[in-house]
């Protein structure tokens, strides 16, 4: 199909996107690489009235390492993430996540902050950003604010952000001992059930875990459970695959489609529950 008329305006700083998205109103969409808006506008499921775009404001893409801290600029592509040299040595399991999304096209266009606040319920980088314990930066009419990724995805489509707000950044302490495995749809590369695993380890012990889960229900969330069971625990392959069996007991409403029942999702979510443990404690 072909999408209604809008009007298309390029921002060139923050406070101009945050202008121009005031004075659109309702009508007023943010597009940068447009692989979950424009598909949906062509079906007609989004209809906005303006376009405004912020691909090419300055300083809103990049990857930088200040203060111990990676700070991704929120208009930086997939591609660039991937093949980022920083995140490759500091943070492999970021890297690796953004080369395991789409294709060449949409990893070259798509950003890391469209990929946050569409927040789609199979998207990669919710899961690695909530096991990375990642802040989500924002910017808005009254000034800026941070939001921890637990508490930035809420439901099916739905973050903690408003309409008249925009991402900045995500920001995160990075962490060697870190994994992300998923099992994808081979035409998208979408993942049916991915799982991001970060693991503290000290004295040859788990101090503690955070472990995202994507896939598998409306919205990425943490595996709570499990993280529970590896904290205070030896690190060693009987301790992760007891507390793998834990995967996904947890979970309710599971998603089920033409690519995979509930049942069988929540038994992937324990096989790449283990996947991503095994491969954090082999970086550990």
């Amino acid at each position: 199909m072909i999408p209604t008329t809008f009007e298309y305006a390029r921002a060139t700083s923050l406070g101009d996107a945050l202008q121009k998205l005031k004075a659109a109103g309702e009508g007023g969409r943010l597009i940068a690489g447009g692989h979950s808006l424009v598909p949906l506008m062509k079906l007609r499921l989004s209809e906005p009235q303006v376009l405004i775009d912020i691909s090419r404001i300055p300083g809103l893409s990049g990857i930088d390492e200040h203060d111990g801290r990676i700070i991704i600029g929120a208009a930086t592509v997939h591609h660039d993430v991937a093949s980022s040299a920083v995140l490759q040595a500091r943070c492999p399991a970021v890297a690796e996540a953004a080369a395991s999304i789409g294709d060449p096209q949409v990893r070259n266009r798509g950003t890391i902050g469209g990929s946050v606040a569409h927040a789609d319920p199979s998207a990669d980088m919710p899961a690695v950003l909530l096991a990375l314990d990642a802040e989500i930066h924002i910017e808005g009419p009254d000034g800026g604010r941070v939001v921890t990724a637990s508490d930035f995805f809420l439901d099916l489509f739905t973050v903690d952000m408003r309409a008249d707000e925009i991402i900045a950044s995500v920001q995160f302490t990075p962490v060697r001992s870190a994994a992300y495995a998923k099992l994808y749809q081979r035409a998208s590369h979408y993942a049916i059930v991915g799982v991001a695993a970060s693991l503290d380890v000290s004295g040859g012990a788990i101090a503690s875990a955070r472990i995202g889960v994507t896939g598998a229900t409306s919205h990425a969330r943490r595996l709570i459970n499990v993280e529970r069971a590896l904290a205070g625990q030896p690190l060693s392959t009987a301790t992760i695959e007891s507390a793998a069996q834990l995967a996904g007991l947890e979970l309710d409403e599971v998603n089920a489609d033409i690519h995979a029942s509930a049942e069988y999702r929540r038994a992937m979510v324990q096989v790449f529950t283990r996947r991503a443990l095994s491969a954090a404690m082999a970086r550990s």
